[in-house]
């Protein structure tokens, strides 16, 4: 099937593996409750006690408990609140119970109108009046600095004994073949953000070493499955989103290859012109627009078990997403009825979900609560 006939087809129509199947109509299985309002929140990470870390792109940290009352946490970084660039990902250390390490992921200025992600980590010490974050440390940075405010990326995630990190290639398009740059790369690193020596490019030195995979472009989802492989979704151009299953020294091909168009017309041969460049597990036209992704594990939805759940911004809905050993397809697609901006799972295997607060209501985005509804499938 051509690409153009593709794009002609209902929005409700998702692409996956080169084949069409239309999205679910079914009812939503669960319930939603709105639960607190924020100031363009971003991303959203749980503590053992059940509360809620919760970014906003303007540069607060909020702590909020399930009943939805905040309080600012003190000491965050000074953020470029710029374009798609703020503050953003959230993530503890996986032994946060015993070093009260967190992740932060934003947006930092530079000389002049340059701009880059960084991740810093910091332990949280949390008080009467909310929590600070103390020894605050910045372990990784976007090289280099470029003009312009997207395609950050930066979703931060912890897996086989390493963390990992997306870096979009800043709407810049080359950096992302380029290998003296970690624009349009995932990257590996030790908690500390020093390089493991057996990356696949360590032996090169500098920042080609941190490189993981390469030709990614805005990579809004890190996340790893039970099985321990590594997944991201990344958004495509004019068309092109992609899951992709991250391999170790693989080269996506962007911009060389994409499913999509350049939003100037200029196409862009398909993946399977290409077969020396990784091709996506599922790819969308019209797109989702990605914005996190979730394995599933919890008990309120048993039947999603193994399942992905994708947020998306356009599509204003959640895709699940169902999986045969390295294959996988879009299984169901829930309309929400506003951009999600990410969607996590809680300590009971309830979801909660961000609505994007970045276009309508002056920056207001809300928080909602997902349980299963009675006699859901």
């Amino acid at each position: 099937m051509s690409r153009s006939s593709v794009w002609s087809l209902a929005a409700a129509l998702a692409v996956f593996g080169g084949a069409m199947a239309p999205v679910s109509a079914q009812n939503h299985p669960f319930t939603v409750t709105q639960v607190a309002d924020f100031d363009i929140p971003w991303a959203i990470a749980f503590l053992p006690d059940g509360r809620m870390l919760v970014t906003e792109q303007r540069g607060m940290l909020k702590l909020l408990t399930q009943g939805g009352a905040s309080v600012d946490i003190r000491g965050v970084p000074q953020v470029s609140y710029f374009g798609q660039g703020g503050l953003s990902d959230v993530v503890l250390h996986p032994g946060f119970a015993q070093n009260g390490l967190v992740y932060l992921s934003y947006a930092e200025a530079g000389e002049g109108e340059m701009r880059g992600a960084a991740v810093a980590r910091a332990k949280l010490v949390l008080d009467g009046s909310g929590g600070e974050l103390q020894d605050l440390q910045v372990i990784w940075r976007q090289q280099p600095k470029v003009d312009g405010g997207g395609h950050y990326s930066h979703r931060i995630a912890f897996g086989a004994g390493y963390l990992w990190i997306s870096s979009g290639e800043r709407q810049q398009f080359d950096p992302a073949q380029d290998m003296s740059t970690n624009l349009g790369k995932v990257v590996r690193l030790n908690e500390d953000g020093t390089v493991p020596r057996d990356n696949p490019f360590a032996d090169r030195g500098g920042v080609t070493a941190q490189i993981w995979s390469l030709g990614h472009r805005n990579l809004l989802g890190l996340a790893f499955d039970a099985q321990g492989r590594l997944w991201d979704v990344e958004m495509g151009p004019r068309g092109g989103d992609e899951l992709n299953q991250v391999r170790r020294g693989a080269n996506y091909g962007y911009p060389i290859v994409s499913n999509g168009d350049h939003y100037d017309g200029k196409v862009i041969p398909d993946h399977d012109t290409r077969p020396e460049f990784a091709a996506p597990a599922v790819w969308w036209n019209p797109v989702i627009s990605p914005s996190n992704l979730l394995f599933y594990d919890g008990t309120e939805f048993p039947q999603w078990r193994g399942d992905a759940l994708i947020s998306g911004l356009s599509s204003q809905s959640i895709v699940r997403i169902e999986f045969d050993g390295d294959r996988a397809r879009e299984a169901e697609r829930y309309d929400m009825g506003m951009r999600v901006r990410t969607v996590e799972q809680g300590p009971n295997g309830e979801l909660w979900i961000l609505e994007d607060g970045r276009e309508g209501r002056g920056g207001e985005g809300r928080m909602y609560k997902l349980t299963a509804r009675a006699g859901g499938q």
